[in-house]
């Protein structure tokens, strides 16, 4: 159960009686709601409010089901009208008996407004600056006279719970804007009451139903149906009990909201935080045991270079202009960089197993940066072989295509790394699981040599993408083709990689399952 749901719960629970104990000494609702018709005609004498034209009378009938009579008319049963049973020493009115407003009237001097965005509505409360503004400045919608006490409760998108009471002082007269419904309360009901009322599930459904709310964007309740709304009246005391339970309630309701918010959050987290940790460890060695009977990977790299050496002779791509190799010496690590050696102790970010060696990326993988086409140079007519244009196209599972064009520059080819380098989706991964296609600006692409694991090396990038947003720059994002291949890259045994692979594949399925 949600922090909400407990608080709704037992919303519900205090304005259906149900919350404290009804007490038989109690003076019952249906005499102070007497006191309140006098009240409200001596109001009326002294013009503060005006005389209702058809008054509403709320009463049980002789079957004990409620009953309205409406100024001259028959009385009618509303039992379909009312939400739920109330003990028999409350009852039900409309909400525009209990209540009345104190009018409007247009600024004549600086006064402080009161908008909708005045109100915290997670909370419930004033915000704490006052909105200053003059009467030659005021808004048309800054009408309404309120006071100390006063409920204000926002009639526009009601569902969003703007509301709340009244309950300091103001450096100018307060004016409240037309969006709200001001409730000053008759005596002897009191506002605390009614405000939670307000909050209830109940009152919620009836001011957020489309017989009530109307319009699509910023759905609204006018006043007259507001008013029209039943409010459950308990007896004077037993308000006073509501009031104070409640007080003592729901202070432990918003910590357990919290701790509640807190646990789903980390609920939801623990997936992504448990395969950030599964691929940290596969990177390091310690994802599956190593086999001393495969070939280490200092093998692997000298036929990878040996590779690049055949493709550099037959013109098929160019010689590093910086070559690196990095190596052990005196259990320190060293680059042989342009025939210069150094230390790079420091910059190798972990241990690794024995059989493994640190490379930069670049030694092992060929780049291509993608180039943009011009309107005119692509299709959405299937004509040629698809265009990938950023990380829109690339789903986790792989491309998404919605452009081709006939006449591509820097082909992709089935089973080559995307990188997305540019733009908002900047460090996305994917494999690339069509036969051929065109890359844009904002897509790179890898591919390997000799018979390198391509799911670990994506596995790495995955591994490494805090790492890959970090080095983004420029007004969007992006970066550079020396950032990735700079980039440390511990590469294990061949068939440790697949090893790795599988194992990885094997524990991100067991925790999707979670």
């Amino acid at each position: 159960m949600t922090g909400q749901q407990l608080k709704n719960s037992i919303l519900q629970m205090a304005v259906q009686g149900k919350l404290v104990p009804q007490d038989p000494n109690d003076e019952p609702a249906s005499v102070l709601l007497k006191r309140i018709r006098v009240e409200k005609e001596q109001l009326i004498k002294e013009g503060k409010i005006k005389k209702e034209k058809n008054p509403s009378l709320i009463f049980r009938g002789a079957d004990n089901l409620p009953y309205e009579k409406i100024g001259r008319n028959e009385p009618v049963c509303i039992a379909d009208e009312v939400p739920f049973e109330i003990p028999e020493s409350w009852e039900w009115v409309r909400l525009g008996k209990i209540v009345y407003n104190r009018g409007q009237m247009k600024p004549i001097d600086d006064f402080c407004y009161i908008d909708i965005g005045s109100i915290d509505n997670k909370n419930q409360k004033l915000n704490d600056k006052e909105l200053i503004i003059t009467a030659d400045k005021a808004p048309s919608r800054a009408r309404k006279i309120v006071a100390i006490g006063d409920i204000l409760y926002s009639t526009v998108r009601p569902y969003l719970h703007n509301m709340c009471i009244v309950n300091r002082t103001f450096s100018h007269q307060p004016i409240a804007s037309t969006g709200f419904a001001a409730l000053t309360c008759h005596t002897g009901f009191y506002n605390k009451f009614l405000f939670y009322y307000l909050m209830s599930p109940d009152f919620d459904a009836y001011a957020n139903s489309t017989d009530n709310a109307k319009g699509v964007a910023y759905p609204a309740i006018n006043d007259a149906k507001l008013y029209r709304a039943l409010i459950p009246v308990p007896p004077e005391e037993e308000q006073k009990r509501i009031i104070k339970r409640l007080k003592k309630v729901l202070p432990y309701v918003d910590t357990y909201s919290t701790t509640y918010s807190e646990t789903e959050s980390l609920n939801n987290a623990f997936p992504d935080r448990i395969k950030k940790s599964i691929l940290q460890e596969a990177v390091q060695g310690k994802l599956v045991p190593q086999n001393p009977s495969d070939e280490p990977a200092s093998v692997l790299l000298e036929r990878i270079r040996a590779e690049k050496q055949k493709l550099i002779a037959e013109g098929k791509i160019k010689k590093d202009k910086h070559e690196s190799v990095i190596f052990r010496r005196d259990n320190s690590h060293y680059e042989k960089l342009d025939g210069i050696e150094r230390c790079i102790d420091d910059e190798i970010p972990f241990e690794i197993p024995e059989s493994w060696e640190w490379t930069r990326l670049g030694q092992i993988i060929s780049l291509l940066s993608g180039t943009d086409f011009k309107p005119e140079e692509y299709n959405d007519k299937c004509n040629g072989i698809p265009y990938i244009t950023g990380a829109s196209s690339l789903s986790e599972n792989g491309v998404l295509i919605n452009r081709w064009t006939e006449m591509p520059k820097i082909i992709v080819n089935y089973g080559d790394i995307l990188l997305v380098c540019k733009g908002s989706g900047y460090g996305k991964t994917v494999i690339c699981d069509i036969e051929k296609a065109h890359i844009a600006r904002q897509i790179m692409a890898i591919k390997k040599f000799s018979t390198l694991d391509m799911l670990y090396i994506r596995l790495f990038l995955q591994a490494n993408f805090n790492q890959i947003k970090s080095k983004g720059q420029g007004v969007i994002p992006g970066i550079d083709r020396n950032s990735v291949m700079n980039m440390l890259f511990p590469i294990p045994p061949l068939a440790e990689q697949k090893r790795i692979v599988e194992k990885q594949r094997e524990l991100f399925d067991k925790i999707s399952l979670i």
